[in-house]
């Protein structure tokens, strides 16, 4: 497939998923670090948390922080597609209930890493920071402070656990799209405008899921008040003790906070993602995705 093609349906599939789904994104971010914020500490809803938002700092605060995700998301889908396309040809995977599906999704998360890390501290700085100090006046302000101050590695601030997360998450991300979409297409008949939305949003829906524990770890991770120099180091050595302090504080239950409105997002921004993705190669190519 053309790298022009990929292009185009990647920011096509970057752009519309963003915009649906971050002011849910910024909900879940909310939940999993009400603790460290000392914000909606015991609101479990997720309705009742983005009224809350909006009701307190405007209709427009949902939207804080989108640029980055709206950039660096389009970015990422591409080579999120591209590269896992490529490791699917290289496993020799087929298509449906095939493991080296998961596989060549599970190589691509590295690379994914490498983007969505910055993507991801930035977002989640912008995010909580309507609840603290309000220091930063957009995203690209947010990162020049932060690497004024503390140098160009905080950027990847929590690298390591997002990796982890990403192995997990694009792994069962595409293995249950392939695996769906060729349960609803060939077996149930399912319409085409029906099938791909359906098996992208569960394939996001149960993505998430497996990987929201260490979603959690990571915004506690990238959440924290980077304030000098050290920020860095510090960030590094406490990932493993905020995992154990989530654990002992909360229990299993509160390495799933804000679960809800990420199940939700991930239906509605994976299913409308996969839809433009595959449109936009129709399109460009006149064939369906991987036909």
């Amino acid at each position: 497939m053309k790298l022009r093609d990929e292009t185009i349906g990647g920011f096509a599939a970057g752009v519309t998923g963003t915009v649906i789904g971050y002011p849910l994104d910024l909900v879940k971010t909310r939940m999993q670090t009400a603790s460290s914020t000392g914000s909606q500490r015991n609101n479990t809803n997720m309705f009742v948390v983005m009224l809350g938002v909006i009701r307190r700092e405007g209709f427009f605060s949902i939207y804080k922080g989108m640029l980055p995700p709206l950039v660096s998301l389009s970015l990422l889908n591409t080579i999120n597609f591209t590269s896992y396309s490529y490791f699917r040809t290289y496993y020799k995977s087929q298509r449906g209930w095939d493991a080296r599906n998961g596989l060549a999704g599970a190589t691509a998360g590295p690379i994914a890493a490498s983007i969505s890390t910055i993507e991801n501290f930035i977002k989640t700085q912008m995010q909580l920071d309507n609840v603290s100090k309000k220091q930063y006046r957009n995203s690209i302000h947010c990162a020049s402070t932060l690497w004024k101050s503390n140098g160009p590695r905080v950027l990847y601030t929590g690298l390591g656990v997002n990796t982890a997360r990403e192995i997990v998450f694009l792994g069962t991300y595409f293995y249950c799209y392939e695996g769906f979409r060729e349960f609803f297409l060939l077996r149930q008949n399912v319409s085409y405008q029906i099938a791909i939305p359906i098996a992208g949003g569960m394939a996001g829906s149960l993505g998430w899921l497996c990987s929201f524990p260490l979603d959690s770890v990571r915004a506690q991770v990238q959440g924290q008040n980077i304030i000098n120099n050290n920020a860095t180091l510090q960030q590094k050595t406490k990932t493993f003790a905020i995992a154990q302090s989530l654990w002992k504080t909360k229990g299993f239950r509160g390495l799933f906070s804000g679960v809800t409105p990420s199940i939700v997002r991930a239906f509605l921004v994976s299913g409308s993602r996969f839809s433009a993705y595959e449109f936009a190669m129709r399109l460009l190519t006149g064939k369906q995705y991987y036909d």
